[in-house]
């Protein structure tokens, strides 16, 4: 970020300003990116993904090709996994730890900035958007707790908040930018079509721990483990989940998942289980192989496959020791009370 020199040499009409703007692939992200490049300033984006992120990455990566942009990714990993545990800012509607993702996502903008030589960071957050994190006082905090007070631009809703220093400076001129604020996205479309951007994409959920069902599976599996691996966060984005006392397993719900379940039994030795003669799941089993939980996640493995109804079919038990039993589908009411 700027240094004192750097700052004095801005005023210079030789020195052409650098900005680090962070792109998720939506409008307002875009929106903000071309208003800093109309007031001539260098602009480098940074993409941020996590285990969770549902993100456009096709649509930042055009956009970038079409302005032109370096793009840089950088994906939180365990250290963002950490936080999702724990947040010292809580979570929002569900499980999603928005305010802290916020201030993690800055801190690695700011460290980025650095190497690059950027002046500033560069932002599409609307004021009241998102309830959680973008409330004035939120956005407010986040700059402080990531040590860039002043340092962050938002260029739809400037106008709304406090001069941030690129526009004290100099460097960018406050009358261009936008007083935007709210859920509605109108102003952006009519701003959009202005600026001559017309390829983006339809709003839509960007990260998993905002879906109510993925969160209470995410909740459940906090409450048992109290931890999380990226290798967790791999299984709790596939199949059916059921808990059996301190088993947990998992039903796939489809070919691919079927692949992808089998695959991780093999690799890690986790025990799974098959229906023999009959197309059916792969179900993971997670904990002590017990009998009478591996009983019950034989007959859960029934219920989903293409066995006749009401009939005992043979289930194959890959653990320790390699088995074979008979089953029959467990009844519905069993079913549901054990599904998480």
């Amino acid at each position: 970020m700027l240094s004192d020199e750097t700052k004095s040499a801005s005023h210079n009409r030789t020195y052409k300003p650098k900005a680090l703007a962070t792109l998720s692939g939506g409008l307002d992200s875009m929106l903000a990116v071309k208003l800093t490049l109309d007031q001539g300033i260098d602009v480098e984006a940074v993409s941020f993904a996590t285990p969770f992120c549902l993100c456009n990455h096709c649509s930042a990566n055009k956009f970038t090709k079409t302005m032109n942009l370096k793009l840089h990714r950088i994906f939180l990993g365990q250290e963002y996994l950490d936080i999702v545990v724990s947040p010292p800012h809580g979570y929002g509607s569900q499980m999603n730890p928005c305010i802290d993702c916020r201030i993690l996502m800055f801190k690695k903008a700011k460290e980025l900035a650095g190497e690059l030589g950027a002046d500033f960071i560069v932002t599409g957050e609307v004021l009241d958007e998102r309830p959680f994190s973008q409330r004035k006082s939120a956005m407010l905090h986040i700059e402080k707790d990531a040590d860039l007070e002043g340092r962050i631009l938002r260029p739809l809703s400037a106008k709304l908040l406090p001069e941030s220093e690129p526009e004290r400076e100099g460097s960018v001129d406050r009358d261009r930018l936008f007083a935007i604020r709210g859920r509605r996205r109108l102003p952006q479309i009519e701003l959009a079509a202005e600026l001559g951007i017309r390829d983006y994409p339809c709003p839509a959920g960007g990260c998993l721990l905002t879906d109510p069902r993925f969160a209470a599976r995410l909740k459940e599996h906090l409450e048992h483990e109290r931890r999380l691996t990226l290798a967790d966060v791999a299984l709790l984005k596939l199949g059916r989940h059921f808990r059996l006392d301190n088993v947990k397993i998992i039903v796939g719900r489809n070919k691919y998942e079927n692949k992808a379940l089998l695959a991780m039994a093999k690799s890690r030795g986790i025990p799974c289980l098959e229906v023999v003669d009959y197309p059916g799941p792969v179900t993971l089993f997670l904990g002590e192989e017990e009998p009478d939980a591996i009983r019950k996640a034989a007959a859960v493995t029934v219920r989903y496959s293409d066995s006749p109804k009401g009939t005992t079919v043979k289930v194959m038990f890959e653990g320790r020791r390699k088995s074979t039993r008979e089953a029959k589908a467990m009844d519905e009411q069993e079913l549901q009370n054990l599904r998480v």
